[in-house]
């Protein structure tokens, strides 16, 4: 009969050498799909870096080849999605719509839209918090913020901004008071 210290240590390692080839095959799938795979700029990227933790986690804690095999395709499976997710974005608007989220003006010279936050269920708080880290001194400084399709929140500050930055935004309200 096997000492049960010895065999929680078998169940440690194979866990641990499970992962560390899984891990390598992630890096493999990324080098050849390419780094966006990890990125945070749609809704199915995102789902896609959750998805991929999971597949990890599962196959770390495969007891047989087989759920480990299929963790594995279920890796690749995802890279192969994304990769062509991305390239029909590229052709199809209704896609490209659907998937993507739009960017929402949070603020604009000076000015908190309310509007906007109540759509994007920001609290004014969170605004307010953001706009510390940003290391804002004066509102009327703040050009405009934004909440970006990541969910991360843009603060630009200073004088006058091109319009290119504001492309693709959506402008909720007139940001009228600063609440």
């Amino acid at each position: 009969m096997m000492d049960p210290d010895a065999g929680l240590a078998l169940i440690a390692l194979r866990g641990a050498i499970l992962a560390a080839v899984a891990m390598v095959w992630i890096i493999a799938l990324t080098r050849v799909v390419g780094l966006r795979s990890f990125s945070k700029m749609t809704t199915f990227d995102f789902v896609m870096t959750v998805a991929m933790g999971s597949l990890l986690a599962g196959a770390s804690r495969s007891t047989g080849w087989d759920g480990f095999t299929q963790a594995l395709a279920a890796m690749a499976g995802l890279f192969l999605a994304q990769w062509g997710i991305a390239r029909l974005r590229f052709a199809s608007e209704r896609l490209e719509e659907a998937i993507q989220n739009t960017p929402v003006v949070l603020m604009r010279d000076g000015r908190i839209d309310q509007e906007a936050l109540d759509l994007t269920r920001v609290d004014r708080k969170d605004l307010i918090a953001k706009l510390r880290e940003a290391n804002v001194h004066d509102m009327d400084a703040v050009r405009f913020v934004v909440l970006e399709t990541t969910g991360d929140i843009s603060v630009i500050q200073g004088g006058a901004v091109e319009d290119t930055l504001l492309e693709g935004t959506r402008r909720v309200g007139g940001g009228a008071g600063r609440s």
